[in-house]
């Protein structure tokens, strides 16, 4: 069986990706195996299989990649969530701030309801803006975020706190 050791191994680290002095965290070489990217969507769902989620909402634009494979493990729906403009129809918006400006995130008006209880994926938490956004999208809705599941987390980026004591699973860290 594929290890974390394995997932972690097969990463690789770009330099200087997208600017000067980010290490990115290139996950193409999980996806291009096919055992491993099952077994992270596996890792990546398996702990809430009993939190009886019905939503599951991915971030543009790899959290689409990790999303659908764990929304159809815990039978639930998925809801993309998207840069404005992206989707078609009426949508729900909130801007937030980035180190240097902001950005905003889109999603359907209708996608999240009240009773639903949803599970917040993304390849990377980095500062947590962006899923500290996803789930104001939600709360937005009267929909419940359960939690949030991660391929990777970058502790020493401590977005973690931004998401306010709600439960977050990372399969792995990076210190």
């Amino acid at each position: 069986m594929t290890s974390l050791d394995d997932l972690k191994r097969a990463i690789r680290e770009v330099p200087n990706f997208p600017k000067p002095g980010i290490g990115f965290k290139d996950i193409t070489p999980v996806l291009l195996d096919a055992k491993l990217f099952e077994r992270a969507v596996e890792l990546m769902a398996t702990p809430y299989a009993e939190a009886r989620i019905s939503r599951v909402v991915s971030i543009e634009s790899r959290g689409f990649i990790f999303g659908a494979p764990i929304a159809l493990r815990l039978g639930a729906g998925l809801v993309p969530i998207r840069k404005p403009g992206k989707l078609p129809g009426a949508t729900r918006r909130v801007e937030y701030a980035l180190e240097y400006g902001s950005d905003a995130i889109e999603m359907h008006h209708d996608a999240v309801g009240p009773r639903d209880r949803v599970l917040v994926v993304d390849d990377v938490l980095a500062t947590g803006g962006t899923a500290a956004a996803a789930a104001q999208l939600v709360g937005a809705t009267g929909g419940a975020v359960v939690g949030f599941s991660f391929l990777i987390e970058l502790d020493f980026l401590t977005g973690r706190q931004r998401l306010h004591g709600r439960r977050v699973e990372a399969l792995l860290h990076y210190t």
